[in-house]
């Protein structure tokens, strides 16, 4: 495999502090691509993550920006074009997981926030690089989604549905934006990452006994599938949900 598939190519991650973000711009580094590591609070990790990625001898740039924001969106979208060039990949990766103890309730607070950030935070970057991709004739988008949009979660109804709203952006861009530019989503099962902290013991062993795998997934398995789904490998694909899960929500 070429370890300088993106040499010459600019990418943004979103939500890159940590976690499959910080995986997924490290995994694009290793390939040569220059890195635009955008994060919200945690300016720290994001140094960290920058600190990783500079190993790989490319260029990168940090940028905070709320991607839910669209003032904040065009300002992340313009200084990073500005610093590395224009953007061929992007990876919309930020995301949220409020989840409410009685789910039945529908919390409107937790709805608003969790659609602004998985949603709006999903279609806000795409919207602004589209027109550059378009008219350059070259672009490559993975959106995270999440095994949770593609089932029923009566537990996680806000979260489930805001996955679900990504799986099927994706999909109905996908012709509109072809033939040059493709799109597709990634629908990670159970990662180790900051948002699983909350699951006790016997939760993560009932995971663990249900997925053929037999394991947690880790965010390089993310970010494999992602440098997969950017990479010419998979150039007759896109509209796609492909699922990294090991095993546990099998698709017909």
């Amino acid at each position: 495999m070429n370890q300088l598939e993106f040499k010459g190519k600019v990418a943004l991650v979103t939500g890159a502090s940590r976690g499959i973000g910080r995986a997924i711009a490290i995994e694009l580094a290793k390939n040569g691509a220059s890195i635009a590591i955008n994060y919200h609070s945690d300016i720290k990790s994001a140094k960290e993550t920058q600190k990783l990625v500079n190993k790989n001898g490319v260029k990168s740039a940090i940028f905070k920006a709320n991607v839910s924001k669209e003032k904040e969106v065009k300002k992340l979208i313009e200084n990073t074009e500005k610093k590395l060039g224009n953007i061929d990949l992007l990876v919309t990766n930020a995301g949220i997981a409020l989840l409410s103890k009685k789910p039945l309730e529908l919390d409107y607070k937790v709805w608003k926030e969790t659609m602004a950030t998985n949603v709006d935070g999903t279609l806000l970057p795409i919207k602004e690089v589209l027109p550059g991709m378009i008219s350059r004739k070259y672009g490559r988008i993975v959106c995270i989604s999440s095994v949770a949009g593609l089932g029923m979660r009566p537990n996680m109804i806000t979260y489930a549905t805001s996955k679900a709203t990504v799986i099927a952006l994706v999909r109905n861009l996908a012709s509109a934006i072809a033939p040059y530019v493709r799109i597709n989503s990634v629908a990670p099962g159970l990662i180790k990452t900051d948002m699983i902290q909350s699951l006790d013991k016997k939760a993560r062993k009932n995971i663990i006994d249900t997925t053929p795998l037999q394991r947690i997934g880790k965010p390089e398995d993310i970010a494999n599938t992602v440098y997969y789904l950017l990479s010419d490998k998979s150039d007759f694909t896109t509209g796609q949900t492909l699922v990294t899960d090991g095993g546990r929500v099998p698709l017909p």
